[in-house]
């Protein structure tokens, strides 16, 4: 699966089209206009005669165009680094989907013929803006018109699955160790959700391992955690307020009382628009069943309403009412650090107004500051290191749209390039002006049966 645990995954988890994708369904036309070309002059034994600007002819030969060996590298190039991800899909594509149709429409394979290099996922690859200098995640050396057909969905997965990968690299940066929820699954079709949420976790284990950190994986939905184990959790949304006529209160402690014990407790307190008293009315609501239960003995019931959260999630055209105006108005706007700093404070000074014996006190108190403050609306790298910067006391950032951002500094392209061609028993340089073949030391051979070693592998664990 990447780096971190030596193994690859499969179609098995993939489960790509692969009848369609043979047939060219995901690529552009004219990669299926080339390789009908190939197989055409191949089967008539077209020989190049022509002039090479590159080899002389004399060194020619008889080249059989049609079949030409040719050796192609993939790689990105998003300054100054890209976090690699999708590597296993595009090889699982070359893997099923290598080959040609013989003369009765049945599918030839051909993935045995080929000579594939690639890195794991969760590889940094480096990029100064020189495109002669390049870190390819994939090379591959084969007859081209078996492959040609799958330049588009290869370089699709990898260039989709880098760019969330780097993205919530950044942000995690961004976040100096605290943890980012996943939350960009309402920002595009749900078919692409399986795909972010594996680079989602290869991100948090890439800044783990750089960072020595700890940090969880946490997605929203099941599909983003398919591809690694992974499962969505999430609490209430707005709308289920407006189902208990705009009490967040009763709201959670209705959703408390019904969920099992593990599934966090985070009260989304914006919907009045005065996230301190909202939060202050919810944990005073939580405690108060929470100390009942546990004093008649019934800790696991207890636990139940621990309130682990609250969520400021307030608009960016709306200034929270808690708050007075102060200085440029626009600062007040959504959510922002006066007002976490206003929640905190409140939350951890609350205990003091509650009447309590003595003897709960110190627990009460525990209870209050370790309500954790969870924030989200319009947060990116920029936005999340400017409150880090003025130490505003999140615990923890819920990012969505900015994480999935393709703009100049996000875009994640990788390119394909033929770099050499196969002349007798030598590889000759044929790049286009401008590119070179360049080597990567996190390459590794791919084996032709390494499918089946990783089936096996998985089998046995």
């Amino acid at each position: 699966m990447s780096i971190f645990n030596g193994r690859r995954l499969t179609n098995t988890t993939f489960k790509l089209d692969i009848e369609r994708m043979r047939q060219g369904w995901y690529s552009d036309k004219y990669f299926e206009n080339v390789g009908h070309m190939l197989e055409t002059l191949g089967r008539q034994g077209y020989v190049f005669r022509a002039e090479s600007p590159r080899i002389a002819n004399n060194a020619l030969g008889d080249m059989s165009v049609g079949d030409m060996r040719v050796e192609m590298q993939w790689f990105p190039r998003r300054k100054p680094y890209a976090l690699i991800a999708g590597v296993d899909k595009a090889l699982s594509m070359l893997y099923h989907c290598t080959g040609f149709f013989d003369d009765a429409g049945e599918f030839c394979g051909a993935w045995d013929q080929l000579e594939v290099e690639a890195v794991q996922d969760g590889v940094l690859a480096h990029y100064n803006g020189d495109p002669m200098v390049v870190q390819p995640s994939i090379k591959v050396r084969g007859i081209y018109r078996h492959f040609a057909l799958l330049e588009t969905p290869t370089l699709g997965i990898l260039s989709r699955a880098s760019r969330i990968a780097t993205n919530v690299y950044n942000t995690l940066v961004a976040a100096r160790g605290k943890s980012v929820l996943f939350f960009p699954a309402r920002f595009d079709v749900h078919e692409v959700q399986a795909a972010d949420g594996y680079a989602y976790d290869i991100a948090v284990q890439r800044y783990n391992k750089d960072y020595q950190g700890h940090l969880k994986s946490f997605v929203s939905t099941d599909a983003q955690g398919d591809w690694w184990g992974g499962f969505g959790g999430g609490t209430v949304p707005h709308a289920v307020i407006a189902c208990f006529l705009a009490n967040t209160t009763e709201a959670m402690l209705c959703f408390a009382d019904t969920q099992p014990s593990q599934v966090p407790r985070i009260a989304l307190v914006d919907f009045n628009n005065n996230c301190v008293d909202t939060s202050l009315a919810v944990a005073k609501a939580m405690f108060d069943r929470y100390r009942v239960l546990k004093s008649q003995g019934q800790e696991e019931e207890a636990e139940k309403f621990r309130l682990f959260g609250v969520r400021l999630d307030t608009s960016s055209s709306m200034r929270d009412s808690a708050l007075e105006p102060l200085g440029d108005p626009a600062l007040d706007l959504g959510v922002n650090p006066r007002l976490v700093v206003a929640v905190r404070k409140e939350l951890d000074r609350a205990w003091e107004s509650w009447d309590v014996p003595t003897s709960w006190q110190e627990e009460t108190r525990t209870y209050c500051r370790g309500v954790r403050i969870v924030v989200s609306g319009g947060f990116t790298p920029e936005k999340i290191t400017r409150f880090e910067s003025l130490g505003t006391p999140v615990d923890i950032y819920g990012v969505g749209s900015s994480l999935m951002a393709n703009d100049a500094s996000t875009n994640t392209d990788f390119t394909a390039d033929v770099t050499a061609v196969c002349v007798g028993d030598d590889w000759v340089p044929m790049a286009k002006v401008g590119r070179q073949s360049c080597d990567n030391p996190d390459l590794e051979t791919i084996p032709a049966d390494y499918v089946a070693r990783e089936e096996a592998n998985k089998g046995a664990s």
